[in-house]
């Protein structure tokens, strides 16, 4: 498989069978012109390893970043440090804002319930001083299996003319939406998956305190909040990551000083799903 990645100069760190982008924010914000950016938490890792075609949705990603306090600290047991965490929900902020200026950024926010992404979009464009959030759409349940629906969704995407689209209707769903009709939005230059940010930003949902977000304790807050649509998730699903990460760490080896190189990743990343 060819991957749409730009490696040169690009130090990745192996979690599992993913390969996280070790920037910074700021060096993400200057960096970041075109392409496709995600962002794993534990839950992405656990679905990677048998969902193929998130997988595959994942070798299309032009930048893939640290969404998760617990990838950092499975990182630093790993002996290969990852520079920072950078969550979807403090990335899209930053995003707009490094941008409030740049004309040629607009964006298109797909997600959330119904009326949800209209209050993300007032709030954003109070807060830049301009429309850069340009048009959005909350799709109904079960919209990436009609054809008519996404027909649609890609008709006001292109119709909005926003050259980024940030779309928040959670993993796997967001990234493989992307992967299956990216080429289809050519007015599109960067493609965001920012999972539950536009609720964030709607204020529809509270985030968590600072202080559990740096403990690592934001998946416990999330939890607490929303019970019944997240239990299964981090108190089950989410329970095979820690045995992967202690198997990496035991049969780990060859890769220096926790970089990996361009040429191992091209050659390796292919042979890791499942």
């Amino acid at each position: 498989m060819l991957l749409n990645r730009e490696l040169v100069n690009r130090e990745q760190v192996k979690i599992v069978n993913t390969y996280i982008d070790n920037v910074s924010l700021k060096e993400l914000l200057s960096n970041l012109k075109t392409g496709v950016v995600f962002t794993p938490n534990v839950d992405h890792i656990v679905k990677l390893q048998k969902n193929r075609t998130f997988w595959e949705a994942y070798q299309i990603a032009d930048y893939i970043i640290c969404d998760s306090k617990i990838l950092l600290l499975a990182a630093e047991f790993l002996g290969t440090p990852i520079k920072e965490k950078i969550s979807g929900s403090d990335f899209f902020p930053a995003f707009y804002q490094y941008h409030r200026n740049n004309p040629n950024i607009t964006i298109f926010l797909l997600g959330a319930e119904e009326g949800v992404a209209r209050q993300a979009q007032e709030k954003i464009n109070a807060k830049v001083g301009r429309e850069i959030i340009v048009g959005c759409y909350s799709p109904p349940f079960g919209f990436e299996k009609d054809p008519e629906e996404t027909a649609k969704i890609i008709e006001l995407i292109q119709e909005s003319g926003a050259t980024v689209l940030a779309i928040g209707v959670g993993a796997p769903k967001q990234e493989t939406w992307i992967y299956h009709h990216k080429d289809k939005l050519s007015n599109i230059k960067i493609f965001l998956a920012v999972g539950a940010t536009i609720d964030f930003e709607a204020g529809h949902k509270p985030r968590a305190p600072q202080w559990m977000s740096s403990a690592g304790l934001e998946w416990l807050y999330r939890l607490l909040s929303e019970p019944q649509r997240l239990w299964k998730r981090y108190l089950m699903e989410s329970l095979p990551f820690f045995w992967l990460i202690l198997k990496q760490k035991l049969t780990s080896r060859g890769i220096k000083n926790g970089v990996v190189s361009p040429a191992n990743v091209l050659s390796n990343r292919d042979s890791n799903l499942i």
